[in-house]
């Protein structure tokens, strides 16, 4: 990775923990089981990349550009996404852990998280407008001030959401989704 620039290029099995770069540009490159496990991306871009089977758990992602990014299978405990740009901001997640990690404030409209451990996750003050949550695990997962807005939670669990504290207007849930509505008035649903 020692060229600033990296366009269609495909990196396997690469270890990168601990390490830092700064200004380094990934457009449509593929990462097949790489390590990045507390590395330091520092004003970075990943424009059209996909990650499959990477560990990115604690990688900071300092004012890094993630536009249309992919992560599949991948680990990325505890990551702050919170210190990434706005500019495009654009991630997808396919079979992913995301425990402990951060999106608060982003705006992550349409984002799809499919399959994902999103446990003990802070979407504080997100705007998830018409994102899916398809058979997620949501335990300990913070909305607060959350714009969700038409999210689609039928098939995610072990969440807790309080309407008066989000905006949930037309969310859709499940029947057996809708005591994580009601945690907070400490009602038994049966």
């Amino acid at each position: 990775m020692q060229s600033r620039i990296h366009e269609s290029e495909l990196y396997k099995n690469i270890v990168f923990t601990d390490k830092e770069t700064k200004t380094v540009e990934f457009e449509k490159c593929s990462f097949i089981n790489c390590d990045f496990s507390n590395a330091v991306f520092i004003s970075g871009k990943f424009i059209d990349c996909v990650f499959t089977e990477c560990n990115l758990s604690m990688t900071k992602l300092t004012h890094c550009q993630l536009n249309n990014a992919v992560f599949k299978d991948c680990k990325l405990l505890g990551v702050n996404f919170s210190e990434c740009s706005d500019f495009l901001f654009s991630v997808k997640f396919d079979s992913c852990v995301l425990d402990y990690a951060s999106f608060v404030r982003k705006k992550l409209p349409k984002t799809r998280f499919t399959g994902c451990s999103i446990k003990h996750v802070d979407f504080t003050e997100c705007d998830l407008t018409k994102s899916l949550f398809i058979n997620t695990d949501l335990m300990g997962t913070v909305f607060y001030r959350t714009v969700l807005k038409e999210v689609n939670f039928t098939s995610a669990f072990n969440f807790t959401i309080d309407p008066v504290q989000n905006n949930i207007k037309k969310a859709i849930f499940s029947q057996a989704g809708l005591a994580g509505l009601l945690d907070k008035y400490e009602i038994v649903v049966e």
